[in-house]
């Protein structure tokens, strides 16, 4: 991760064929395109490798997220359950439909926990939303048991997690709905982009219409179109979904390097005392994007974080003070600062989380690092990474 790292001839092709026939747009312009589809080709790509009878693609995971929601009915006042440890893409997708975001603890899969969300369900709930965050899932046999008894909507969140899979089954494809994000710094990536995956055709057609303005893809004439109802423009370039084209069928070759650099990695900090990693699910792979570990307590995380910056050992991440991944600093969301005014519904919801206790997730994410497992190393530069990272963080266990 992310797949520019491998960007090569490949890509270059695809791309060459949307600019040889000069539409860059994925509808219309029949005549011109020389029978070039780059979206459709890609959404029946990412069809067949997730194991889904449907796939939209879009401009980019935010807008899947939101068109997901609103394929299924979701608006004002509908609550949706999240994590607490996500990207802002999350609530962001929630409220511009009006409906609510209801945050919630994670657990020490990094992800939602199946108890908290139980806790949280109420007559407005309509969703629950797991974000499978830095490259493993959620517990979604628990969850996907809790919405079948609440009649709930399972929206799986997988933007960070392509190629993972859960009891032999794609995530993204476990759920009622699944999104994807294909932006810059995804294990594939179109530059930017996204795309839902379902079976339900509801949702499909629903999704396709909404993401453009509402047209109803009816005949060959997109100027006499229909609009069933009102939509917005979520659609992917042609050019975009080129890219696209090219690394979907790389992705089992990513994968099978990110997994060579992750284990590579966890081996050498396995042994040292004290460091512990995420819970992944029974039945659940990941899909190596993100090395996820624990130590003993924040002072030490915080510790163990500086001393892997100081030795020149980049891309590790601590998620409890980062601006856009973790709670704490989502101010502008819990003190509500908006540039336009949210509908009533929104508004009186989101004083929820002023009152809640959130140190469980605090528990978690305050002890936790994740190192970004690139595509582009050599085995050798893996090698001597994982050496540093295993003396770096041995020396600050052992100065305890």
């Amino acid at each position: 991760m992310p797949g520019f790292e491998l960007f090569g001839e490949l890509e270059k092709e695809q791309v060459q064929q949307v600019l040889d026939t000069g539409v860059l747009m994925r509808y219309g312009f029949d005549g011109l395109r020389n029978g070039q589809w780059k979206a459709k080709e890609l959404e029946a790509a990412v069809a067949q490798r997730m194991q889904t009878q449907y796939c939209h693609a879009m401009s980019s995971g935010t807008a899947a997220l939101t068109v997901a929601l609103a394929s299924a009915g979701i608006g004002a006042g509908d609550e949706v359950i999240m994590p607490t440890f996500t990207f802002v893409a999350s609530f962001e997708s929630i409220l511009a439909l009006g409906a609510v975001p209801i945050l919630v603890d994670v657990d020490d899969t990094l992800t939602l926990d199946p108890k908290a969300v139980q806790s949280a369900i109420t007559p407005k709930t309509k969703v629950v939303m797991p974000v499978h965050m830095c490259g493993s899932m959620a517990d979604l046999g628990a969850l996907r048991s809790l919405c079948d008894q609440y009649g709930l909507l399972l929206l799986e969140d997988a933007c960070q997690a392509i190629g993972g899979s859960y009891m032999g089954k794609p995530l993204g494809s476990i759920g009622d709905l699944g999104c994807f994000s294909f932006d810059y710094v995804k294990t594939i990536t179109c530059g930017e982009g996204g795309a839902l995956i379902t079976n339900k055709a509801e949702y499909y057609e629903n999704a396709h219409a909404y993401s453009d303005h509402g047209h109803d893809h009816k005949g060959n004439d997109r100027g006499a179109e229909g609009h069933p109802f009102l939509g917005y423009n979520y659609r992917i370039s042609e050019l975009n979904a080129a890219v696209g084209c090219a690394q979907i069928l790389r992705l089992d070759e990513f994968l099978e390097v990110q997994e060579r650099n992750y284990r590579i990695l966890r081996q050498a900090i396995h042994a040292v005392e004290g460091v512990t990693f995420r819970r992944v699910p029974e039945g659940g792979v990941e899909n190596y994007s993100f090395l996820n570990f624990f130590l003993p307590t924040e002072a030490m995380a915080r510790k163990v974080h500086k001393a892997l910056a100081d030795v020149g050992v980049d891309a590790c991440f601590y998620w409890y003070d980062n601006n856009w991944h973790y709670y704490r600093k989502w101010q502008h969301l819990l003190q509500q600062h908006t540039l336009g005014k949210l509908p009533n519904e929104a508004k009186q919801g989101l004083q929820k989380p002023h009152g809640l206790d959130f140190s469980a997730s605090d528990h978690w994410i305050g002890r936790t690092i994740s190192c970004l497992v690139k595509l582009g190393w050599s085995r050798a530069e893996v090698e001597t990474r994982a050496l540093q990272m295993a003396t770096a963080i041995k020396s600050v266990m052992e100065a305890q």
